[in-house]
Parts: structure tokens; C-alpha cells; sequence
């Protein structure tokens, strides 16, 4: 330890590049992250805010549930399971009183604690469009409705293909797409069932479904995944470098008796020490960050996240600092010092 903390104090303008490089890296992969989230939040929501459970959607839909009609029959057979909703989601638009046009995704259901109630002629909105002017009591006019349909109040954090939700009754949704069948049946807490002419999905499964939410999470996760594997390359090659310039130190230590193992240790103590105070600036930074962000970037850095993120670098630093120390078990006391120190 003391010789890890010596060499440290030696060597202030190494290690402080390593250390701000590793901060730089860190950093970068806490925001990509948060924005692999918020993104995640703003796609889909709506199907992520539910509890574990199984989706279902008729089996000649194949994996597009937009496709799906859930038959009457089946539908009243799975609703006398306990908690079981059915619920359809369609694309559409309304329009303010100002005649200003709002993308939003229509959802209806049957009676469940999982959604809220919505009367005919009334729609609950995502508060996202409170921010764009729309307030309570307003009446939004769609062209498939008769009637305009008049605010009621505002839910959180409902979101599906970055379109803020609107709920509505079922009479209204079934007047504005001319259908009456159900595209989906959620049964929470439940393990998948064989029921004939229908497939069972979980909410990961079914996220992917959605066209635009796999395509985004798979990009941002490999960048965030490159820089991972970037900053233990980083470890490894400033560890590398250092040993190699200490052969001879490190000769001289094993022939009065240090053994390979508290070199290793010296190397270890230096990572940790590195990784931890990088991290610690890195996560207090993306926290201010998450705070001056604009309200409109889906940005979501949770701290089980963070947690995860921090653990992994600190797993990735100890991997490359111990690859870059292999060398010193090949070490001969007297060829290294007869190398020299350097």
C-alpha cells in the first residue's frame, strides 16, 4: 500500500492523465447511457410502467400487434383471470383550440387498476402536452370522432413511440378505427399460457416489436459497450507501459524477498484509486447534468444505473491493470537488474 501511494506521489502527471482520461470515458458512458434510458422511457413507457406479466396477441399477427383482434370469446375467457386487461393502442393526432395539431398514441382498455378510467367523450392526456399548452377542460377535436373529446387531467411518464399518450373510453376508440376487437390482453404476474390462436410475449419481446425502440437501444448500448471495453484497453496499455519502464524496481524488489503478489497489489491499489475518484466526478457530474438538462431530452440516468455502470468499470480497470502485470511473473531479479531500472 505505501509503496502503491509513494509511486502515485512520484508520478502526480501520469497518473493524473490516466485519471482524467478514465473521467472523460466514464463520463461519456454515464450520459449515453442516460440518454439510452430516457430515450428507452420515451419509446415505450406505456408498456415498461406495467408490472411482470404476458402479453398476448393472435398468433396470424406474427409479432405485430397492430395487426392483432383478440376474438370476443377469448377475451371474456382470459378477463375472469384476476388483474387481466385488454388494451389496444393506435397512432393518431388531435387538434387544440388553437388548431394546432398534437401526434399522440390513442389507448383504450377494459376496467383495470392498471389503467385509468376514461369516460366517453373525455381523454387523459401525458403531461408533456400541458407543456405545449393544452390544459383541463380543453376540447381536442380528432376527424374520426363526431364530438370533441375534453381534457380531463394529466398522467405521468406515458409514453409510446416517442408520442405522448391519450386515453379514451372504448366507445370513442372503437368509433374513430371501426373495431370493436382488442389487440392486446395483458395478464400480470402470470407464466405464459397455451391458448389456441394466440402468442404469448413478454414486455421485453414486445418492446422489440416496436420498429424504432430496438434499432435505438442496440446503437446506444454498443457505444456505451466500446467504451467499456475502451477504458479496460486504457488500463491495460498505461499499466503496461509503466511496468515495462520499472523492470529493473521491479528485479531489485523480488531479490530482497517481495513477492509477485504484492506487486500485483501495488498495481490494484493504484486502479482502484484511479477508477474510484474518476468515477466519483464522473457520476457527481452526470447528476448536475440530469438536473440542467432541457425538459424535453429524454434523458434518465437511474441510480441502480449508475451503480451497475461504476461496478463494471471498476471490474473492467481491475481485468486490464492484472493483464498489463502478467509480465512481472515472467521477471528475472538478476536479468532485470542488469536490464537497469528504466
Amino acid at each position: 500500500m505505501n509503496l502503491a501511494w509513494k509511486e502515485m506521489k512520484r508520478n502526480k502527471a501520469r497518473f493524473f492523465i490516466v485519471g482524467s482520461i478514465v473521467f472523460l470515458i466514464s463520463f461519456l458512458t454515464l450520459i449515453i447511457s442516460g440518454l439510452a434510458n430516457g430515450l428507452s422511457q420515451d419509446n415505450a413507457a406505456l408498456i415498461k410502467n406495467l408490472p411482470n406479466g404476458q402479453f398476448y396477441m393472435t398468433e396470424k399477427a406474427e409479432g405485430t400487434f397492430n395487426m392483432s383482434q383478440i376474438p370476443q370469446n377469448l377475451q371474456n375467457d382470459l378477463l375472469q383471470q384476476e388483474g387481466t386487461v385488454a388494451l389496444s393502442i393506435q397512432m393518431g393526432f388531435v387538434n387544440d383550440e388553437l388548431e394546432k395539431q398534437h401526434g399522440v398514441a390513442f389507448v383504450t382498455s377494459t376496467a383495470s387498476d392498471l389503467f385509468p378510467v376514461v369516460m366517453q367523450g373525455e381523454v387523459l392526456l401525458d403531461e408533456s402536452l400541458q407543456e405545449k399548452g393544452i390544459q383541463i377542460g380543453d376540447r381536442l377535436i380528432n376527424n374520426q370522432l363526431t364530438d370533441a373529446l375534453i381534457v380531463k387531467g394529466f398522467v405521468k411518464e406515458q409514453k409510446y413511440s416517442h408520442a405522448p399518450v391519450a386515453f379514451i373510453s372504448q366507445q370513442d376508440y372503437q368509433e374513430m378505427y371501426r373495431s370493436n376487437a382488442m389487440q392486446l390482453i395483458f395478464v400480470p404476474n402470470a407464466e405464459v399460457q397455451t391458448i389456441d390462436g394466440l402468442q404469448a410475449f413478454s414486455a421485453k419481446a414486445l418492446l422489440e416489436s416496436i420498429p424504432s425502440y430496438k434499432a435505438e437501444q442496440m446503437s446506444l448500448n454498443m457505444i456505451v459497450g466500446f467504451l467499456i471495453i475502451i477504458s479496460g484497453m486504457l488500463f491495460a496499455i498505461f499499466f503496461y507501459m509503466m511496468n515495462v519502464q520499472k523492470i529493473g524496481l521491479y528485479g531489485i524488489l523480488k531479490a530482497i524477498g517481495l513477492k509477485t503478489m504484492k506487486l500485483f497489489q501495488i498495481i490494484w491499489v493504484q486502479m482502484l484509486v484511479i477508477t474510484s475518484i474518476a468515477l466519483l466526478f464522473a457520476i457527481a457530474l452526470s447528476q448536475v447534468f440530469m438536473l440542467l438538462a432541457p425538459s424535453g431530452m429524454p434523458f434518465h440516468l437511474s441510480f441502480v444505473t449508475t451503480l451497475q455502470l461504476a461496478g463494471i468499470f471498476l471490474v473492467i480497470g481491475f481485468i486490464g491493470a492484472t493483464l498489463s502485470g502478467l509480465q512481472i511473473k515472467k521477471i528475472e531479479p538478476l536479468q532485470a537488474i542488469q536490464r537497469g531500472d528504466g
